[in-house]
């Protein structure tokens, strides 16, 4: 079968929204650096989806994808035996150093306990109020537009997601100004990291690509290196941690042995990896589920309904998200489709033999939740969106091992149940105000780089229901 192009289609009456079109065969290595220049999913062909461990071999590097579900297990599992790769940490030092995201090891599950009870700061009661306020800000944002007009809501979903961090780390709103740095910033950093990724996979000078990462990196730092620096110095002067927040949790932390808290370096790369993986994450998902409602005017429809039988026009409650479960189904779902995070890369550290293939030790083994979610063996129509899925209890344990995007075994996203709850709020908060339709022209193409994000951004004719 033919996959859809970026156009979208509809099969079997559902809606299958934009994707690369797989190359009929594996790419040569010339077209496999001009393919992956701007996006690795671009790289893909046919049997990409249904191969149960995939080789790459370039100058600088030797790639196996593994997606049999018993591989993944593995490789997810046994974290201290395949550690996120050298080549990855390298590419991200810039945005987070060495923070929990990044680190191995020990090295990680020392960071792991001095940040734990920082999460607790994230807890879903405590955290809802700040949700649904940055979600009210977004709706007072989007009827300050002119709607005559298409809008690309990318930027939008970046404003309201980094909102949403912001408000739990600082205990701040974040104004217009800075979302728009920082979501130019990420964009930045994203597409020279790829480049200079893909340099160094086939042994080339970087062409000063990583030095443009680092400089977008510093843009987005320096719209919070101001507050961690004021909030650390007022620490260390007379122990005020100010706002009970997830700063103040981090400036209380204590290194389990020693008993020496961060420095502030150290403290930035934690405050940066909550903050960039807390906000980059949930806006991708986001203006892929908006992009996703618009197309399906059915699902979209019943998920209004939905919304509106729970809360009405009363402002949104904790208890009436319960009532909400298939707009829980829409972002999963969406995230099934669009995982924020498509490529999961980690180090062979010795000698593995996995199927029929010898790994040594330097290779890197990549868990890859875009195929794996993609896969027809796992998913009946896989590259339709189709929420009422995750209704059907047959597809219990296909969704328990083939559904990743979140990651899997101890280095599993801490931020999963937070992620749902603010995406929840902020859709429900939309569609009450809003209804969505995909603007006329091209359809947004999705392109891989650290995130999955849309190219071009996503561009919806909005109408205002109140």
């Amino acid at each position: 079968m033919r996959l859809p192009d970026l156009g979208g289609s509809r099969v079997d009456g559902l809606f299958v929204p934009p994707f690369p079109d797989p190359h009929p065969k594996k790419s040569s290595l010339f077209w496999r650096f001009v393919r992956g220049w701007n996006s690795w999913i671009h790289v893909l062909f046919q049997k990409s989806y249904t191969m149960k461990m995939g080789e790459i071999r370039t100058p600088g590097l030797h790639m196996y994808i593994a997606n049999e579900l018993p591989l993944v297990k593995r490789i997810m599992g046994e974290w201290k035996d395949f550690p996120k790769h050298h080549l990855l940490v390298r590419t991200l030092d810039p945005a987070i150093g060495n923070s929990v995201f990044s680190a191995n090891g020990d090295d990680w599950a020392t960071q792991r306990a001095m940040i734990n009870p920082a999460f607790q700061q994230t807890a879903l009661a405590r955290t809802f109020a700040m949700m649904r306020d940055a979600a009210d800000a977004l709706v007072a944002r989007l009827h300050a537009l002119d709607l005559r007009q298409p809008v690309n809501i990318d930027p939008l979903m970046t404003h309201v997601a980094a909102d949403v961090i912001f408000r739990t780390l600082f205990s701040q709103s974040l104004g217009e100004a800075d979302a728009r740095r920082i979501h130019n910033g990420f964009n930045r950093f994203q597409r020279h990291a790829q480049s200079a990724s893909m340099l160094r996979f086939y042994r080339l000078p970087s062409l000063g690509f990583f030095g443009r990462s680092r400089r977008a990196a510093d843009d987005i730092h320096a719209v919070f290196a101001h507050i961690v620096r004021t909030r650390l110095d007022a620490y260390r002067t007379n122990k005020d941690r100010g706002p009970d927040d997830i700063l103040a949790s981090l400036l209380d932390a204590r290194h389990p042995e020693t008993g020496a808290p961060f420095a502030y370096d150290d403290l930035m790369g934690q405050v940066s990896t909550i903050f960039l993986a807390g906000h980059e994450t949930s806006a991708s998902a986001l203006s892929w589920a908006l992009y996703c409602l618009a197309g399906d005017p059915e699902t979209q429809g019943r998920a209004r309904t939905e919304v509106l039988a729970a809360a009405g026009d009363q402002p949104l409650s904790a208890d009436m998200l319960r009532q909400l479960p298939f707009l829980r189904q829409i972002f999963r779902e969406t995230l099934r489709l669009y995982p924020p995070v498509a490529f999961m890369p980690r180090e062979v550290r010795c000698p593995t033999q996995m199927r029929d293939k010898a790994l040594q030790p330097g290779a890197m083994l990549v868990v890859s939740p875009w195929l794996i979610q993609r896969n027809p063996e796992h998913w009946p129509c896989p590259h339709a969106f189709n929420p009422a899925r995750f209704e059907d209890p047959a597809n219990k344990a296909t969704i328990r091992d083939a559904w990743l995007p979140f990651g899997a075994g101890p280095r599993i996203c801490v931020g999963a149940g937070f992620a749902t709850q603010e995406a929840v709020i902020v859709l429900a908060t939309l569609l009450r105000a809003f209804t969505f339709h995909p603007a006329p022209g091209a359809a947004p193409e999705p392109v891989s780089r650290l995130t999955l994000r849309p190219k071009n951004g996503v561009r919806l004719v909005l109408k205002r229901l109140v």
